[in-house]
């Protein structure tokens, strides 16, 4: 873990021209809104005191820069002192970059990760089954419907053919259908950054990581910035039944974001999210090793596309929302025996990383074990009430 928590690895890969913003836990202060670089970490508190307030600024860049004046600490020491095994807690440490908004995540939004969901609930959760339902699944479907766009004419047509043969899917219907999937991924406060533990379900025993591009959203809908995610995914309470998503999305520790979130400015744009191959790699203390990636250009529907399924006339989101875009890494590898496939072990360190945004590190445990979630809005309102004061 400590080999990926270096400002080398942390950070982009252009980190001096990044405009990067994320949240650091100061002692006898609370969560402190900061702009990162890679000699230190500098306060933000005379632009705004939360990342909602200040994606909601006209120009939330230019108040990065003309506030980030005090330094309070050194990047690398707080990369550091984020892993919870050896942190001192007189010294800072980051948390995720995300507060007042809501967490919401677009699922199904890559063909590849489409038809592993299709073959997850045709085998009804069960990891053993996986392989013969796929193959059966592919002999029908293909394994390539990148070529249809979701709701249009063409996909209509494939849902008529689909349903004639009897293998129409939930998962299916979001994937090509004209509603994108949107759902509430966690609480707000309640993600884990970068060194953390990330949480399984105890009474899950097939599930996986998601590799994602987060989005931080203002309450306009506008699109201010992007940042990594871990979406942890349990495939088989999710293929048991679409009525336990709840339950298999929101735990203890159930996503993860950071680093820190990228801000849009003159060298990065949401064009370089579109651009944006991410690498992911899952080590254990066995020695065993899985490799991944996710391919932003393979994305079924545009990231704004979602935005727009997300928030509008019939949804808004006054302190704004992160947004999870998906992903197309659907590991299939077997673990621990042939056609059981991979599934999460305790102690597995999950790595996220593309050079525009850095990397995020986290190792699993289950979600009664990892730290519980104790500091919500409450304390975040009494602790800045607190500090206004001084």
């Amino acid at each position: 873990m400590l080999d990926h928590l270096v400002t080398s690895a942390c950070l982009p890969q252009d980190a001096d021209r990044a405009t990067l913003v994320g949240r650091v836990w100061m002692p006898d202060v609370g969560p402190v809104l900061v702009t990162v670089r890679p000699d230190g970490f500098y306060d933000l508190g005379g632009a705004a005191d939360t990342l909602s307030g200040l994606l909601e600024l006209e120009d939330p860049v230019g108040a990065v820069r003309r506030h980030a004046v005090t330094r309070l600490g050194d990047t690398q020491a707080a990369l550091a002192n984020t892993l919870p095994d050896t942190r001192n807690p007189a010294q800072a440490w980051f948390l995720a970059p995300c507060d007042l908004q809501a967490i919401k995540a677009a699922g199904v939004t890559f063909v590849s990760s489409m038809l592993e969901r299709v073959i997850e609930e045709q085998a009804r959760g069960d990891a053993g089954k996986a392989d013969s339902v796929r193959q059966a699944v592919v002999a029908v479907i293909g394994d390539n419907l990148g070529s249809v766009k979701p709701g249009s004419a063409a996909a209509a047509q494939l849902k008529a053919v689909l349903l004639a043969q009897g293998v129409w899917s939930q998962y299916l219907e979001v994937g090509i259908g004209p509603d994108a999937e949107i759902f509430t991924k966690s609480q707000p406060l309640s993600a884990v950054g970068t060194g953390a533990e990330v949480g399984i379900h105890p009474g899950s025993h097939w599930n996986n990581p998601e590799p994602e591009i987060v989005l931080a959203v203002n309450s306009r809908g506008q699109v201010r910035g992007a940042t990594l995610g871990n979406d942890v995914n349990l495939r088989d309470f999710e293929g048991r039944s679409a009525l336990l998503l709840g339950k298999a999305k929101d735990n203890n520790a159930s996503c993860a974001i950071g680093p820190f979130v990228r801000l849009f400015d003159d060298h990065f744009s949401l064009d370089d999210v579109r651009r944006c191959d991410l690498a992911m790699q899952v080590t254990a203390a066995d020695g065993f090793v899985m490799e991944g990636s996710s391919s932003m250009s393979q994305i079924s529907r545009d990231p704004l596309e979602l935005v727009g399924h997300a928030f509008g006339p019939h949804h808004q989101y006054p302190d704004g929302f992160m947004l999870f875009l998906g992903t197309m890494f659907a590991p299939t590898q077997d673990r621990h025996g042939p056609g059981q496939g991979f599934t999460h072990a305790v102690g597995d360190v999950v790595t996220v990383s593309t050079p525009a945004l850095g990397t995020l590190v986290n190792r699993v445990n289950t979600s009664d074990k990892v730290a519980p979630w104790t500091y919500g809005l409450r304390a975040l309102m009494q602790d800045l009430a607190r500090r206004q004061a001084r």
